[in-house]
C-alpha cells in the first residue's frame, strides 16, 4: 500500500488562535468548510480533544450529501491539529495534519491529507480542499471586519 499526500499551504490575515478556533468550532465549520461554491454544510460535529469525534457533511447544489468524519488524535491550540478522516461509504482511513504557525501578517497554516489511494485522489482532494481552504479565508476576512 502506497501513501499518496497532498499537502497545501495558506497564510491569513488573523491570528493562529482565531484560525484554530475556526478548526474547532461547530458552528464556524458550518459557514466555511465546502468543496465547491454554492455548497453548504448542515452538519458539523467538533469533538476537539484526543480521542473525540469530528464528522461534517456538505450538500452540494443537486442535494447530495458529502460527508465523511475521523478521530482526533492530536489537539495543540492554538497550533496543531490532526485526525483520521474516512469519507461515508469508504473503509480507506486517512489522516489530517493542520499546523498553525503564527506570522508578523496573521497565520501559515500547513494542511496535509495522507494516506490517500493514488495521485488521481491526491489531484481530487486538492481542488477540495483548496476551495475550503479559500472559504476559511472568507471566512476569517469577514469575522474580522
Amino acid at each position: 500500500m502506497s501513501d499518496h499526500t497532498l499537502r497545501m499551504e495558506r497564510a491569513y490575515r488573523a491570528p493562529a488562535e482565531a484560525v484554530f478556533d475556526a478548526w474547532t468550532s461547530e458552528e464556524v465549520l458550518r459557514r466555511w468548510w465546502k468543496a465547491e461554491r454554492g455548497w453548504e454544510t448542515p452538519e458539523a460535529t467538533v469533538e476537539a480533544r484526543v480521542g473525540g469525534a469530528v464528522r461534517v457533511v456538505m450538500r452540494d447544489t443537486d442535494g447530495d450529501t458529502h460527508g465523511g468524519g475521523g478521530t482526533y488524535t492530536e489537539v495543540v491550540r492554538p497550533t496543531r491539529l490532526a485526525f483520521t478522516w474516512t469519507w461515508d461509504g469508504s473503509d480507506r482511513e486517512t489522516l489530517i495534519e493542520v499546523d498553525f504557525e503564527p506570522t508578523e501578517a496573521g497565520t501559515q497554516v500547513n494542511f496535509t491529507h495522507s494516506l490517500l489511494t493514488s495521485e488521481a485522489s491526491v489531484r481530487e482532494h486538492e481542488r477540495g480542499w483548496g476551495n475550503i481552504l479559500d472559504e476559511l479565508g472568507r471566512e476569517l476576512d469577514a469575522a474580522a471586519s
